[in-house]
C-alpha cells in the first residue's frame, strides 16, 4: 500500500490518496475551495516515512505539489521497431517517464510499418518487455488496401483507431485513393488524420459521411483551427455519431518560425510536420485552447539524433519529457488554466480513447498518478535529457514547474530526478486494451 499526503489538485483542494495494488483505494479530501480555514497541521494520514523506489508499503508527503491524473499522450514515434537508434519502447517509455507521462500511444509508421495483425502484436510483446509507462497503439492505414487487417484488429480490440496519412508520409502509409478512404473511414474504428490545408475539409467529409469519429494531428495554424472550429461548430458535421477532436503539440504553441529561422543550426533542428508557422499562428491556438476549441496536448514526440537533424532535412523532434513544463509554464503565466491543463493531457485523452479507469483522481480508478512541483523555476540542459536521441529544441529554456512523480499502476516509476530501476526486469507499463 502506498500513501500520498497531502497533495494539491487543480482545483486547489488539499488531498490524500490511497492506493492499494494498482487502484486508488480511496481519496480524502482534508481541505476545499469553500474550506479555506480548514486547519492545515491536521492529518488524516499519520506516521509519515521515507519510501523507497521499490513500491515498498510507505507514505509521501507531497507538501502541497500539484496531484493530477497520469497524463496520456495519444500521439508519439517511439521508432521501435527499426529505427531503434534514435530511440526504442525503454528509453521512450523513460522519456515519459520522467515527463509526467503515464500512457503513450504509438504511431504505425515505424519499420515495418504497423500495417498488419502480426506487426502490432510483436510491437505490443517488446513494449510489454521494457516499458516503464502504460502504452497503446494506432493501427495504420496502407495504401495498398489493408482493410482486411483492420477489420481483424479494430474488432479484437487491440487497437481502437487507425492512422491515416492525407499529406506526405514515407513509405506505403501516404493514402490519395477517396474510395479506399471511404472504406478505411468505416471500419477504423476512430481515424487519426495526418491532414494539413484542404486535407482537413476532406477528412471531416469523410468522417461526416462515413465515420465513426474523427481525430485531427497536429493542427499547427491559424487557418487550418480556423477550419476545424467552423466544422465543430456545425453540427452536421460534429454530432455524437461523428465526432471531431482536435490535437494540438506544444511545438507548435511555444515554437515559429521566426526562431526557425534566428540561425543556420535551428533552421536544421526545428523542423517537422507539419511545419512551424508564424507567431500569430500560436497565438490563435493558445486562443482555441482557452475557448475549448481543442481537445489534447499531444506531444508528436519524433526523435532523430543530433547528427542526423544537422546533416540533412529531417522532420521530427523530441517532446516528451518537455511538454508538461511547457504546459505548467503556460499556467503560471496566466496563458491556460490548471484545470483546463488536465483536461488537455489527462481527462479527455482518457475519454476519446474510452480507457475509463484512467484520466480521473477517483476510487476505483487505476493508480497512474503525475505530481508536479508548479512553482519551482529551472533551465532544461543537455545532461538532464534522457531520450536516446539526447537533445531537445527547449534546451536553455527557463521553465515555471517540472514534473516531481510518476506512478503507474501503482508503482513509483519517477521521483524527484531519479528512475525506480536502470534495468527493465520489472517494468511497471502494461498494454492498456488487454483484458
Amino acid at each position: 500500500m502506498l500513501i500520498l499526503k497531502n497533495g494539491k489538485t487543480v482545483r486547489n483542494e488539499i488531498i490524500d490518496l490511497v492506493i492499494n495494488g494498482d487502484i486508488i483505494e480511496d481519496i480524502i479530501i482534508k481541505q476545499s475551495m469553500s474550506d479555506q480555514n480548514y486547519p492545515k497541521e491536521v492529518d488524516a494520514v499519520q506516521d509519515s516515512q521515507e519510501i523507497d523506489l521499490e513500491g515498498r508499503v510507505g507514505v509521501v508527503d507531497l507538501e502541497g505539489r500539484l496531484v493530477m491524473p497520469g497524463i496520456i499522450d495519444l500521439h508519439t514515434h517511439m521508432r521501435d521497431p527499426g529505427l531503434t537508434h534514435k530511440e526504442d519502447f525503454y528509453t521512450g517509455s523513460r522519456a515519459c517517464a520522467k515527463g509526467g507521462i503515464t500512457t503513450f500511444f504509438d504511431m504505425p509508421n515505424t519499420q515495418p510499418p504497423t500495417v498488419t495483425a502480426q506487426a502490432l502484436t510483436e510491437k505490443i510483446a517488446q513494449a510489454a518487455r521494457v516499458s516503464a509507462v502504460n502504452f497503446g497503439f494506432h493501427f495504420g492505414a496502407s495504401k495498398n488496401n489493408n482493410i482486411d487487417e483492420i477489420r481483424r484488429v479494430i474488432g479484437s480490440g487491440q487497437a481502437r483507431s487507425t492512422k491515416v496519412f492525407m499529406n506526405v508520409s514515407t513509405g506505403l502509409m501516404l493514402i490519395e485513393d477517396t474510395a479506399l478512404l471511404a472504406e478505411i473511414f468505416k471500419v477504423g474504428g476512430l481515424v487519426f488524420v495526418h491532414a494539413e490545408a484542404e486535407m482537413i475539409d476532406k477528412a471531416i467529409e469523410l468522417n461526416a459521411r462515413y465515420g465513426n469519429g474523427l481525430y485531427i494531428c497536429h493542427i499547427s495554424s491559424e487557418e487550418e483551427m480556423r477550419t476545424v472550429i467552423k466544422a465543430k461548430q456545425n453540427p452536421a458535421l460534429h454530432n455524437r455519431q461523428h465526432p471531431i477532436y482536435a490535437e494540438v503539440t506544444p511545438h507548435h504553441l511555444f515554437l515559429h518560425t521566426g526562431m526557425r529561422e534566428a540561425s543556420p543550426e535551428a533552421d536544421m533542428l526545428l523542423r517537422m510536420k507539419p511545419e512551424l508557422k508564424a507567431q500569430s499562428d500560436t497565438a490563435f491556438l493558445m486562443q482555441a485552447i482557452r475557448d475549448g476549441y481543442v481537445d489534447t496536448i499531444g506531444t508528436d514526440h519524433a526523435p532523430h539524433t543530433l547528427d542526423e537533424k544537422l546533416a540533412q532535412l529531417t522532420f521530427g523532434i523530441p517532446g516528451a519529457e518537455t511538454s508538461l513544463a511547457l504546459m505548467l509554464t503556460a499556467a503560471a503565466e496566466g496563458d491556460i488554466t490548471l484545470p483546463l491543463l488536465q483536461k488537455l493531457m489527462s481527462e479527455n485523452p482518457a475519454a476519446i480513447l474510452g480507457l475509463t479507469r484512467k484520466g480521473v483522481l477517483a476510487k476505483g480508478a487505476d493508480a497512474d498518478i503525475t505530481v508536479a512541483d508548479t512553482a519551482v523555476h529551472w533551465q532544461l540542459g543537455r545532461k538532464d535529457i534522457v531520450s536516446k536521441c539526447g537533445w531537445s529544441p527547449f534546451e536553455g529554456w527557463n521553465f515555471i514547474g517540472r514534473n516531481y512523480m510518476t506512478i503507474v499502476n501503482g508503482k513509483i516509476v519517477y521521483l524527484d530526478g531519479r528512475f525506480a530501476a536502470d534495468l527493465p526486469e520489472r517494468p511497471a507499463g502494461r498494454f492498456v486494451f488487454q483484458s
